[in-house]
This record gives C-alpha cells, structure tokens and sequence, in this order.
C-alpha cells in the first residue's frame, strides 16, 4: 500500500531520509517501521512565517517493496529513415531532434555555432577581451543561450506539453533526479555542457546528424512547400519538413525570411537592466534572518509592479550568480545572468524589465524590423556609454532612481567591467520613468532591496524576440510555407528551457505526421 501526504520540517532535517520517514509516520499515525521507505514528490521552501521550512510531498510505501524508476535514454536507430531538418541546437532543436528519433524520423541538425568545448574559447575572448564572434557566443552554438545561461527550469507552460517528461529526459543525460521535485528546479551552468553533449551524442548515435559551423543562408521553396536549405558553405540539404529553431537572437534569419518574402511580423519585447545585489541582502530580507543557515540555499525573489499602466516585473533571476555579457555582434551591449548548479557566488542578479509596445516606438507598424531595430539602437546605446571592449554602463540604484551619477560603482559579477554613468542616457524614457517608480516601490515589498549597494547593468534587451515568425495554430507550420515549422524562442513561441523544449517537441509531432 502506499500513501501521499505532505510533510513539514526544518532545513537540517530536509535531506535525512530517517527524519523524514519518522514525519511521515507521524501525520500518517502509524509505527515508522511499517514504512519501508519514501519518495519525494514535490519539495519547496517556505519562508513566509517566522521560521523557514521545506514543505514535501512524499509518498509513502507502507508494508510494501519500494519502487523505483530508471531514466535511461534510449532511442531507436533512424540513420537510413526520412529526414528533418532542424535549424538550431538549442533546447528546442534538441529536443525536437530526440522526438524525430522516436517517432522514426532522422533529424539533421544544422548549428551555427561550434559545439560545447569549443565554444568555451569564444566565450573566454568576450569575458576576457572583449571581443564577439557573431557565429559562438552566449547565445549561439551548442545548446543555443540555454547552455551558459543558468539552466532554470521553472515554467508556467503546462498546458503546451508534459513538463515532467522533459524533466526526465534531462535526467536521463545526466541531470540530478533534484530537477523532478524541486519547485523552482535548476541544472547550472557548469553542469548544462556535459548534459547538452550527452543529448547530441544520443542523435548521432541513434543516427541522426549534428553539424556544427553550419550557417543556413536560404530556405528552399518550390510552389508554398519547402523542399531543404541551403547553407554558407554552398551545401544543399533536403528534405520536406524544415524546424526553425534558431533562438531570440538570429536577426539574420528574420532578414533571410523577409528576402525570401516569407512572412514575419513585429512583436512587443521587454526592455531593462539587470540588477545585482550582494546575496546577503537577498537572504537576509527573504529568509528574515541576518545569515543564512548553511543548510538553505541561496534566496531568490520574484517582483512586479504596474506603473503608469504597464508592468514593471523581474525576470530570470539568479542567486548566487554572475551578469554574463551576452552580445551578439560587435558595437552592442546586451546583459543576462546565470548561476553555477551550487549558486556560490557572493551575488545575486534579476533582469528588471518593462514590456516594449507598437506605440512606444515611432515608425510603420506593419515594419517587421520595427522593434528590432529599435532594441538593437538601446544595445548600440549602451555599448557607446560604457566607451567599448564591452564594458557595461552602470549606476547605483538609488542615485538611478533620484538621478544622480554614482561617485563609483559597487563591486559586481560583470566581468568585461562596468562604467559609472546616468543610464537617463541609455534606457528610452517610458522604460526609466516605470524603473524609477518601481524601484523604491520594490523596496517596501522586499526590506533591503532599495539600496546603493545594488548595481543597475545595461541593458537586458533579449528577453523574448522582437519578431514573431507566424504559423498556423493547428498544423503549427508557417502560413505561406508547407513544411515549415517555426518554433521556439526566436519564432516567438516560447520563453526559456523548459517551453522552448516543448515546442520543439511538438513541432516535431507535426512535421512527422507531415512526412509520414
């Protein structure tokens, strides 16, 4: 027989399987020895009263052997099956490829940039020098931005597909079986590359191909259906279903799109800084203590605010964390943040952002290119204010907020360096003019966090695309393209690992059902 219930203990208690065991016999009002073990289902900190706890809910096996589960990945050999085709291997590339392998389809990943180890060379030059490779960066190459930005896994999507399941198959390459009851589950950004790489040597040993430094320069199209891509090589590739999977920041492939008078369209983004205090503060507003106990973890926090009619919200937050220099070309300045799967960094850092609408930006709103352009001059703005090499502008926030140039700047994360300057000079007015109401406001939900020892980095401009690649609710195909599929962040369907996941997930479905 087994039972579920929910189980109350304090933070020393939460990994000691006698301790739980011993609770869980008590709310089920029977002997401890009658339990031949528990499994966790869900976990979370609960910091709301006085005293911090984890609330779990176990299951228990009473009088009964305890059962496991085995995640492996396993997949069927496809290399002689139909192929597909999919642009980007990022989280929804990925997980749209081990989706064609088990539904009996050959997936053909074509990446841009360089796989995991190599990449990591690219990222050391724009840390270190301050310098973009336009093809390997934070945000192209093996495992798209996902890779080296944080690997949080929280999601509201669950309407769109099974959320566990990808938690599985992560699990299964390698992830730890924390990321399946973990409210807020999270990987790092140390652990993510062994995980990535496992997953691609799944597909080509299942025979699928992966091929890195491989820059799709034309889509194929004959009468409205797509027939293969072409690439920078000169390479044609073929097949009747095209996955495009290629991540917020691929301007070139919305250009590509539109030269080919393949319909895209604008869409509203969010806009702002990134925000980093010293990870005490975080803690000690949080878990209302003046240290944290070496038995919590790192403390995160979740804001919003509505001001002037638009919301002002935090976004990817991080403890323990680092602001990672995320431009995608030369002459930008883009910021984001990510943390190790310890978070031990003596920091803690969230994107603070307000939504970017048609009307706050001049021009025709029928321009695909209207909002991009416009997110790409606030990026050439903040590069311009921080003098290059990618140093960042920064200001302390309560001179921010009061307008005033900060004497200097705090110590913080960023590595290329940060450049004491009034971000009034950067981020557009309606943006600042929201930050500045939300800030102080922010500061009176959470003690402590209106402070001059928190840094605001600009900016964090890549939150979601700025244009949207449309397609048809159903089919999930483009409307102008048979077999076509545009999917995850960059076509404007989806918003972090887990969703991007499942979209690639369900496009794969649908182009199989296709090919069929």
């Amino acid at each position: 027989m087994t039972k579920e219930i929910e189980i109350v203990c304090s933070p020393e208690l939460h990994e000691d399987q006698t301790e739980l065991t011993r609770l869980t016999a008590d709310a089920l009002r029977i002997p401890a020895k009658r339990i031949n073990g528990i499994k966790i289902l869900k976990r979370s900190i609960d910091a709301r009263g006085r005293k911090v706890v984890y609330r779990m809910q176990v299951r228990a096996f009473i009088e009964e052997p305890v059962q496991t589960e085995h995640y492996t990945a396993e997949y069927p050999n496809v290399k002689d099956a139909k192929p597909i085709i999919i642009v980007g291997a990022g989280p929804a590339g990925l997980f749209a490829a081990l989706q064609c392998i088990e539904l009996g389809f050959k997936p053909v990943v074509l990446e841009r940039g360089k796989d995991v180890k190599q990449r990591r060379r690219d990222l050391a030059n724009i840390n270190k020098e301050g310098i973009v490779n336009p093809e390997s960066n934070y945000c192209f190459g093996e495992g798209g931005a996902g890779t080296y930005s944080d690997g949080k896994l929280y999601t509201r999507s669950t309407k769109r597909g099974d959320v566990n399941a990808v938690l599985k198959t992560f699990v299964a390459h390698g992830a730890t079986e924390d990321i399946l009851v973990d409210a807020r589950p999270h990987i790092g950004t140390n652990k993510l590359p062994h995980i990535i790489t496992a997953m691609r040597d799944n597909v080509r040993n299942a025979g699928g191909d992966v091929l890195f430094d491989t820059k799709v320069t034309e889509f194929i199209v004959e009468f409205g259906q797509i027939k293969g891509v072409k690439t920078s090589a000169g390479e044609t590739i073929k097949s009747d279903a095209v996955i495009l999977a290629t991540g917020h920041s691929a301007r070139d492939v919305f250009e590509m799109l539109h030269r080919q008078n393949i319909l895209i369209e604008a869409k509203p983004f969010a806009l702002g800084v990134r925000i980093e205090h010293p990870q005490y503060i975080i803690d000690k507003a949080q878990y209302h203590c003046d240290v944290r106990g070496e038995y919590l973890p790192p403390s995160y926090y979740s804001l919003v605010e509505q001001v002037d009619g638009r919301g002002v919200f935090s976004f990817c937050m991080c403890p323990g964390g680092i602001i990672a220099p995320c431009s995608t070309e030369p002459g930008e300045i883009v910021v984001n943040g990510w943390s190790p799967s310890k978070r031990n960094n003596p920091y803690a850092n969230s994107g603070t952002v307000v939504q970017i609408n048609f009307e706050d930006v001049p021009g025709d709103d029928a321009d695909p290119f209207k909002l991009l352009n416009f997110q790409k001059q606030v990026e050439q703005a903040a590069f311009a204010a921080g003098g290059g090499s990618l140093v960042a502008p920064g200001q302390r926030m309560v001179d921010f907020v009061e307008g005033r140039l900060s004497a200097d700047l705090p110590k913080n994360s960023y590595l290329p360096g940060t450049k004491s300057v009034e971000l009034i000079n950067v981020l557009p007015h309606k943006v600042q003019d929201r930050l500045r109401k939300a800030l102080p406001v922010f500061g009176k939900k959470m003690k402590g966090y209106y402070t001059n020892e928190a840094i605001l980095v600009g900016v964090e401009s890549r939150t979601s695309s700025p244009v949207k690649v449309p397609r048809d609710k159903e089919t999930l195909q483009h409307p102008q393209v048979k077999g076509l599929y545009p999917c995850g962040e960059g076509a404007g369907y989806a918003g972090g690992i887990i969703s991007a996941a499942i979209d690639g997930i369900n496009c794969a479905v649908a182009a199989a059902k296709l090919i069929a």
